[in-house]
C-alpha cells in the first residue's frame, strides 16, 4: 500500500476546507505565543512545555477528526519525538495505519491534522504509512530510520505505535554492523561540508561536526547496544546547544541553525551571557565535548566490529576459548592494546605524577589514541606535579609537543578530562577562546597546539628544539588576559617556564620569544628593511643570534598554524631577509648602511626607459613562489596561471605628484587586489655614476646606452640623463585579479597615463561602481585606525594604517597623503584576510621626518578621511 500525503506538498485545498469548527487553532496559537514570550522560562523546561502543549493540541485534532476510524495512530518522530521542540522547529509526524482503513477516510484524517499546522505557519514533515511501509522505508533511508528510533505516541492506537517501535528498534540492533558504518560515513560527509563547530565563527548548530546531529548519532549508536558514548558532559553539551538554538530562533523569528555573527550579541543577551565571545566559548565547549565523544564512540564501534569479524576465524583456529588481547610495551607503565594506548597492569598513577605526560608522549610518538579508560583513570588518580617539575616531566612534555600531527588527538584527550589545565593552569583562559579574525582558522588553544605541530617540523633548524616547542605552545597564552597579549604572555611564559623546570636563562629566552613572536613578520611586511633603524630595533629586541634563530622558526610555525592567508613564500622571503640582516648586525658582520638599496637589473632597465621617455613603463609577469623565473620584458602579457599570492608588477616613472593614488586607483578600476607594495625613489644619475654604468666603463651616456640596449631600445635613440632631472619612482607590487584573468599590461599603462594627466576620473569611476553594486549585508567592520610608529625610522615618519580591506582603499590613502603635502618615501602594504595593514614612510617636502605634532595631526586627518 502506498503512503498518502507524504512530504510537505500542498494538495490545493485550504485550511477552511478541512478544519471546520472542530479544531480551534487559535487557542493553541495563543498558548504557544504566551509560552515563548513568558519571562523566566527557557531551556529544557520550555522545550518540554512546548512539546506537551503541542501534544495536547495534535491529540485533540486527531481525536476530533478520527471519529470511529480504528487501527490508526499519530506519532512524533525525530527531535519532536525526543521532546526537543525549539520555537521554530518543524513538526515531524507520522500517521500510522494498519492498512485496513478506508483510504478516503484516512486522507480526510490526514488533512484535518496537517492543515491546521500549516495554517499556523509551522513547518511540517509528514507521512502516512503502514508499519510495513515504515519499516521498508527505514531500511532504505538511514535518516528515516534514525527518526523512527525516537518515535513517540501522540494519539490513537497505542498498540500499533508500540509494535512499530519494537520492530524498528529490533531491526536497528540486528542491522547495526551494516548500518553503523553507513552512519559514520554520513557524519563524516556532513563534517566535510559544514566544518567543525568548535572552531567556526558562524557555525551551524545542527549540521556542523560536534553539533546536534552528531549528538543524535551518538544516541543511535547507544541504541544499537554495540557501543556507547562517554556519558559525562554529553547531555549538558546537547542542552547547551539546544538553548542557543532556542534563543537564535526567537532572535531571528526563523527556523535557522546557523549562528550568524550579526545575531550573536542578541542571542548572548537572551541567554544572560556577557557578550558574543562568551556565547561562542560555550558553543565551542559543547561542540568539543560532542566531537570528542564521537571520536571515542566511533573508535569503539570499529574495535567491536573488527573483533566480531575476527572471532569466528579465531575460534576455528584455536578450537574455542576467549582470545587474550596482545599488549605491547611503549613506556614505563604504558602499553598498546587493540590499537589504543592503555595503562600497564602494574601502573600506579597515584604514585607516579609523571605518568599522564609519559602516556601522552608515548601515544603521540606511536601515532595512537589514548584510551578513554586510561585518561579517566589518570585524571582521577594522578597527583599534581611538584613545582618545579622533575626533569622527566619536562622532557615528556617536549616529546609530546615534538610528535607532530598525532599530538593534536592526544592533547584533545587530555583536555577532555581536565588534565591540561591541571598541568598548565594558565591554559584555562585560552581554552575554547574564539578569535574574531578571518585570518585565524582555530580557537586560541587549538592554534597553540597547531603551532607546536608546525614547530615540530622545524626542530632540525634550531639548536634548542625544546625551547622552540614550548614557545610555540605558549606564544599566544596572553590572549586570555586584558591588554597586549604579547606583553601579558611574556609574564606568563616566564612563570610557566620556571614552573616546568627551565633555568633562569632559558626562562628569559622563552619570555623573549613570546613577547616578540610577531616582531619579525610585522617588521618584514610593514617596515623598510633598507632603513638601518629597522634592523637595529629588531637586533636590540632579540639580543642574540641563538634567540633570533628560535624566533625565526617560531614566526614561520605561528603563521603556518594561523591559516592560509598568513604565510606565503613572499612573506617567508621577507622574514628570511630581515633575519639575515639582523643576524649580521648581532654578529658584527653588518655592512655599512647605504642611503638606498641598489636596484635590480630589471628595475634599472625600466627606470632608464622611464627616464628617457618621461613616461610610465611597466612589466607584469608571473614569478612562481617555487621557482624564480627570468623576468619578462616591459609590458609583457599576463601569465596563464598566476600564483595564489599574485603576480609581480613593476612600474617605473618620473617622480611627480599623485603617483601613489593614480597607480592604486588604476589597479582598483581593473579589479586588481594589491597583496604587497613597495615604492621608492631612485636617483638614476647617481646610480649610473657609481654603479653598473661605471662597471661598463662609459660614464652617464654609456650607462644609458647599455641599459637601453638590454631593454630593447636602440642606443642611438637614448640620450644621457639630465643631471637636473627629477628622480625616477620605482614601484614593486604584487597584485592578483579579484576574479577572472589579469588585464593586459598595455591597458594598465594607458589608464595610468590618463590618470596622471587628469583625464581619467578614478574617484568618480570607483564611486559609480560602488553605487551599481551595493555591498551585501554582513558584520560591521571596526573603524580604521591610523597611528604614528615612533622611532621606527631615522629618515622618515612611519604611519601605520589598519582598516577593512576594500577596493580603492589604497587610492583613498594616497589621495589623502597627497592633499596633506607630504612625500611618500616608501609604502609597505600587507593584506591579511579582510584586514589591510599598511605602513607609509613619509617626509615633508624638505625630505625630513615630520615634527611630532605634525605627524600626529596627519594621522588624525587621515583617520578622519578613511572613516568618512
Amino acid at each position: 500500500m502506498t503512503s498518502v500525503h507524504e512530504g510537505t506538498e500542498d494538495t490545493g485545498r485550504t485550511a477552511d476546507d478541512v478544519t471546520g469548527d472542530d479544531t480551534p487553532p487559535g487557542g493553541y496559537a495563543a498558548a504557544r505565543l504566551h509560552l515563548l514570550t513568558a519571562e523566566g522560562q527557557q531551556g529544557p523546561p520550555r522545550r518540554a512545555a512546548l512539546a506537551k502543549l503541542t501534544d495536547a493540541w495534535l491529540e485533540q485534532l486527531f481525536t476530533s477528526a478520527a471519529g470511529q476510524l480504528r487501527g490508526v495512530s499519530l506519532l512524533a518522530v525525530g527531535g519532536y519525538g525526543r521532546g526537543e521542540l525549539s520555537p521554530r522547529s518543524d513538526l515531524d509526524l507520522v500517521l500510522l495505519h494498519d492498512g485496513k482503513a478506508d483510504q478516503g477516510a484516512l486522507a480526510a484524517l490526514a488533512d484535518r491534522i496537517w492543515y491546521p499546522v500549516w495554517d499556523l505557519g509551522l513547518d511540517l514533515d509528514h507521512s502516512v504509512r503502514t508499519p510495513a511501509e515504515a519499516r521498508r522505508t527505514a531500511g532504505e533511508d538511514l535518516k528515516v530510520q534514525l527518526g523512527l528510533l525516537d518515535a513517540r505516541h501522540l494519539a490513537g492506537d497505542l498498540g500499533l505505535t508500540a509494535s512499530l517501535r519494537t520492530t524498528v528498534l529490533a531491526d536497528w540492533r540486528n542491522q547495526a554492523p551494516k548500518r553503523l558504518p553507513e552512519l559514520q560515513e554520513l557524519c563524516a560527509e556532513r563534517a566535510a561540508r559544514q566544518g567543525e563547530l568548535q572552531y567556526l565563527l558562524e557555525g551551524d548548530l545542527k549540521e556542523a561536526r560536534g553539533g546536534l546531529r552528531d549528538a543524535t548519532a551518538l544516541r543511535a549508536v547507544a541504541a544499537s547496544w554495540l557501543a556507547d558514548a562517554p556519558r559525562e558532559g554529553l547531555d549538558n553539551a546537547r542542552r547547551r546547544l539546544l538553548d542557543v538554538r532556542d534563543a537564535l530562533h526567537l532572535a531571528t523569528g526563523r527556523a535557522t541553525d546557523r549562528l550568524a555573527l550579526q545575531e550573536q550579541d542578541q542571542v548572548a543577551e537572551a541567554l544572560g551571557l556577557l557578550d558574543a565571545d562568551a556565547l561562542l566559548r560555550q558553543v565551542y565547549e559543547a561542540a568539543r565535548t560532542i566531537s570528542y565523544a564521537s571520536d571515542v564512540t566511533w573508535r569503539e564501534v570499529g574495535r567491536v566490529l573488527r573483533a566480531r569479524s575476527v572471532r569466528p576465524r579465531l575460534r576455528a583456529l584455536i578450537g574455542g576459548g576467549k582470545a587474550v588481547p596482545e599488549r605491547t610495551p611503549l613506556a614505563e607503565g604504558v602499553v598498546e592494546q587493540d590499537g589504543e594506548v592503555v595503562l600497564a597492569r602494574a601502573a600506579r598513577p597515584e604514585r607516579d605524577p609523571v605518568l599522564p605526560l609519559r602516556a601522552a608522549a608515548a601515544a603521540a610518538q606511536a601515532g595512537l589514541p589514548l584510551s578513554l579508560h586510561a585518561v579517566r583513570r589518570l585524571a582521577a588518580a594522578t597527583k599534581p606535579l611538584p613545582a618545579p617539575w622533575p626533569a622527566e616531566a619536562r622532557e615528556q612534555l617536549v616529546t609530546l609537543l615534538g610528535a607532530g600531527r598525532p599530538t593534536v588527538e592526544v592533547w584533545e584527550a587530555l583536555e577532555a578530562e581536565g588534565l591540561v589545565t591541571r598541568l598548565l593552569p594558565d591554559w584555562e583562559r585560552v581554552r575554547c577562546r574564539p578569535q574574531r579574525n578571518a585570518v585565524h582558522t582555530w580557537t586560541v588553544d587549538r592554534h597553540l597546539v597547531e603551532t607546536a605541530v608546525q614547530a615540530a617540523e622545524l626542530t632540525r633548524r634550531v639548536h634548542r628544539p625544546d625551547l622552540l616547542l614550548v614557545a610555540a605552545l605558549l606564544h599566544d597564552i596572553g590572549k586570555g588576559w586584558p591588554g597586549d597579549h604579547s606583553e601579558a604572555g611574556e609574564i606568563i611564559a616566564r612563570d610557566v617556564a620556571a614552573r616546568i623546570g627551565f633555568d633562569r636563562a632559558d626562562a628569559a629566552v622563552l619570555a623573549t620569544l613570546v613577547r616578540h613572536h610577531l616582531l619579525l613578520v610585522e617588521t618584514a611586511t610593514r617596515r623598510d628593511l633598507d632603513d638601518p633603524a629597522t634592523v637595529e630595533a629588531v637586533a636590540e629586541a632579540v639580543e642574540s643570534t641563538s634567540t633570533l634563530e628560535l624566533l625565526h622558526a617560531l614566526t614561520e610555525a605561528d603563521a603556518l598554524a594561523t591559516g592560509p592567508a598568513a604565510w606565503s613564500a613572499w612573506r617567508s622571503s621577507l622574514v628570511t631577509d630581515l633575519a639575515g640582516r639582523v643576524a649580521a648586525v648581532l654578529s658584527g658582520r653588518a655592512p655599512a648602511a647605504t642611503a638606498d638599496p641598489e636596484p635590480t637589473a630589471e628595475e634599472e632597465r625600466l627606470a632608464v626607459e622611464a627616464h628617457r621617455t618621461r613616461a610610465p613603463v611597466l612589466a607584469l609577469h608571473a614569478r612562481p613562489e617555487t621557482e624564480q623565473e627570468e623576468p619578462g620584458t616591459a609590458e609583457s602579457a599576463e601569465p596563464a596561471d598566476p600564483e595564489p599570492l599574485g603576480v609581480e608588477l613593476l612600474i617605473a616613472l618620473p617622480e611627480q605628484p599623485g603617483v601613489l593614488p593614480a597607480v592604486a586607483g588604476v589597479l582598483a578600476l581593473h579589479r586588481l587586489t594589491v597583496r604587497t607594495a613597495e615604492l621608492r625613489a631612485l636617483d638614476l644619475a647617481g646610480e649610473l655614476d657609481g654603479g653598473r654604468a661605471g662597471e661598463a666603463g662609459g660614464g652617464d651616456a654609456a650607462g644609458v646606452d647599455a641599459a637601453s640596449a638590454e631593454a630593447g631600445t636602440s642606443a642611438g635613440a637614448a640620450s644621457a640623463p639630465d643631471a637636473g632631472a627629477s628622480p625616477v619612482l620605482l614601484l614593486n607590487w604584487r597584485v592578483a585579479a579579484e576574479y577572472g584573468s589579469l588585464p593586459q599590461a598595455a591597458r594598465l599603462r594607458a589608464d595610468l597615463v590618463r590618470a596622471l594627466d587628469g583625464s581619467l576620473n578614478i574617484a568618480g569611476r570607483l564611486a559609480e561602481r560602488d553605487a551599481a553594486y551595493p555591498r551585501r549585508r554582513g558584520t560591521v567592520a571596526p573603524p580604521p585606525r591610523v597611528s604614528v610608529a615612533s622611532d621606527s625610522s631615522h629618515r622618515a615618519t612611519v604611519l601605520e594604517v589598519r582598516a577593512q580591506d576594500a577596493p580603492g582603499l589604497l587610492h583613498r590613502i594616497g589621495r589623502a597623503l597627497e592633499d596633506s603635502a607630504v612625500r611618500v618615501r616608501s609604502a609597505h602594504v600587507s593584506t591579511l584576510g579582510a584586514n589591510a595593514v599598511d605602513a607609509f614612510y613619509v617626509t615633508g617636502l624638505d625630505e625630513r621626518p615630520l615634527a611630532e605634532d605634525q605627524a600626529e595631526a596627519l594621522a588624525r586627518d587621515l583617520e578622519k578621511t578613511l572613516r568618512s
